[in-house]
């Protein structure tokens, strides 16, 4: 029926059919900035592909029936025969099949490949963020396996490779797999020293068969998993293949998948073993030590994952407010608007470039920048996925009532954005560990610690940006002296790391970002001109350019 009682005026257009990378200036220029010029060509045309592809209707539709259609657990098949299967939606695994033939599972064999994945995960995670978990938990499995060199010549070639394949099979025969982990158990969350689970040795050498469970087991469907358990040495690594090389099922029992706030699209499972085969990963005894190199990989997603949220809910909010008119003009054009849109668009870009940062430090072979990722990750880690949840809260209200429902796509953002503050060590775990890399034990602080390379190299990044702003230049001298002060470190953690992270990140945009925004940033973040909540930038600031820059064009 024809409508008759009014005229649809003054929406805004979806935000769709767009190049999510090429509209992002920030993003960009990162790129640009640590690629090697021989590399540009070929990079900007993947992250090209990439980025139009995830602005693409198809995709974006993709994102929308994944989450709709969450995962199904089947426990047995019609007979009663135990299979412990999840069921995806096909728009699961168009996503992953896409991601992975972008080579966003491979990073540690090609040039600059930490930073060409990093890229890639942002754009990519702004199409849909669920699927993003294997593929992080995949890329990041890569330095834990090289702790045994047989087991890294047998499964790398496979977690690199850029085909999917969906199939629960032998591995042997797979052109690529998925990779997950499995650390937590319900006694002990965080402190896996904790954990239960034991591992009792077969006769060939490596085997073991596991007895116990884990409390968060996501993407339960990958072809493997990581896994710590108590053998006769102490807590170990282990390495867990859904099937078995003769083609039969480890035993690998779901019991139930997690009803989560957010990452619908994603299975996240409870699993138990029961004579479950296992490879060891590294020696007995050692498992955290082998495993570390993974949760640092996956801390690092989980910046860039923060990062991609932000910049779509940004992109989203500057977006309707550049269509929608109130009160005699566009919204983008009211003063009190472009506050909060600029202010949230600093958040975004210094998120996106301390991301890159880090992730160019991976690709170097400096001793320096890895000492510098030492602090800096974890410092990153607990301070930019801190920064999401208020982004996307912010980014909502600015669409008013149309940002509260479901078909905007905001609340599936704000679900999603608390959830990388959590994976792989809440703030608490983060700012405990960049004590821990500053002095050996928080709970032992007035020993001088243990990796004093790392503030040394933390010091000398934030370090050259100095002189070039007075409020960063009386920041750094302000963390310099909370550094010296250890009375009651423990109990200062989170507000010494909140410090150092936004130092961090002022050093970068002074040097890097346009003037603009290392200004507002600085004035805000480190001289102290600015209040609770967004929208509050000193109004003197040139805040239309801010916001300009953030805006996507379509």
């Amino acid at each position: 029926m024809a409508a008759t009682t009014h005229t649809v005026t003054n929406q805004a257009p979806p935000l769709v059919g767009y190049d999510v990378y090429g509209a992002d200036r920030a993003l960009g220029e990162a790129v640009e900035r640590h690629l090697p010029a021989e590399l540009l060509d070929t990079v900007r045309a993947e992250l090209g592909e990439l980025g139009r592809s995830a602005g693409s209707a198809q995709v974006q539709e993709w994102g929308v029936l994944a989450n709709e259609n969450p995962p199904r657990l089947r426990t047995h098949d019609r007979y009663g025969n135990r299979i412990d299967e999840v069921e995806f939606h096909p728009s699961w695994h168009r996503l992953l099949g896409h991601a992975v033939s972008s080579g966003l599972t491979d990073a540690w064999g090609r040039p600059s490949g930490h930073l060409r994945r990093a890229a890639g995960f942002l754009v990519w995670t702004q199409a849909e963020a669920g699927h993003g978990c294997p593929l992080s938990m995949t890329h990041a499995a890569v330095p834990a396996l090289r702790a045994d060199p047989g087991l890294a010549a047998e499964w790398e070639p496979r977690l690199t490779s850029h085909v999917y394949d969906e199939e629960l099979r032998p591995a042997a025969g797979k052109p690529g797999v998925l990779f997950g982990m499995g650390m937590t158990e319900k006694q002990g969350g965080s402190d896996v020293r904790a954990n239960t689970t034991r591992a009792e040795p077969l006769s060939a050498d490596g085997e073991y068969l596991l007895t116990g469970h884990k409390w968060f087991c996501s993407a339960p469907m990958c072809d493997g998993f990581l896994v710590l358990a108590q053998a006769a040495g102490g807590l170990t690594c282990f390495l867990v293949p859904r099937v078995l090389p003769d083609g039969t099922r480890n035993v690998f029992a779901i019991q139930r998948l997690k009803d989560k706030l957010g990452n619908r699209s994603n299975a996240s499972s409870e699993v138990e073993f029961d004579g479950t085969w296992a490879r060891r990963v590294g020696e007995e005894g050692r498992g955290v030590r082998t495993i570390i190199e993974m949760v640092a990989a996956t801390r690092l997603d989980c910046v860039i994952g923060s990062a991609a949220l932000m910049r779509h809910s940004v992109a989203q909010a500057v977006h309707h407010a550049a269509y929608r008119s109130a009160f005699g003009g566009k919204l983008i054009e009211k003063p009190l608007m472009r506050n909060v849109l600029a202010d949230l668009a600093l958040e975004s870009e210094a998120a996106t470039t301390l991301a890159l940062r880090l992730a160019a430090a991976y690709d170097s072979d400096s001793e320096q920048d890895r000492a510098f990722l030492r602090l800096a990750v974890p410092a990153a880690k607990y301070w930019v996925t801190k920064r999401c949840t208020p982004v996307a809260a912010e980014a909502l209200e600015c669409l008013g009532g149309n940002g509260y429902v479901e078909e905007s796509g905001m609340p599936r953002l704000l679900r999603e954005s608390p959830l990388n503050s959590i994976w792989e060590g809440s703030g608490n775990v983060q700012a405990l560990d960049v004590l821990r890399a500053l002095w050996g034990s928080p709970h032992a602080a007035g020993r001088r610690g243990s990796e004093p390379q790392a503030l040394n190299a933390f010091l000398q990044e934030v370090g050259q940006a100095r002189g070039a702003d007075h409020r960063l230049d009386a920041a750094i001298k302000d963390l310099l002296t909370e550094l010296a002060d250890l009375e009651g470190i423990e109990a200062r953690a989170r507000r010494l790391v909140e410090r150092m992270a936004l130092v961090l990140q002022g050093s970068m945009l002074v040097r890097w970002a346009p003037s603009e925004v290392a200004d507002a940033f600085c004035g805000s973040r480190l001289g102290g001109d600015w209040g609770t909540a967004f929208g509050t930038l000193p109004h003197t600031l040139d805040l239309a350019s801010v916001v300009d820059r953030a805006r996507v064009e379509i």
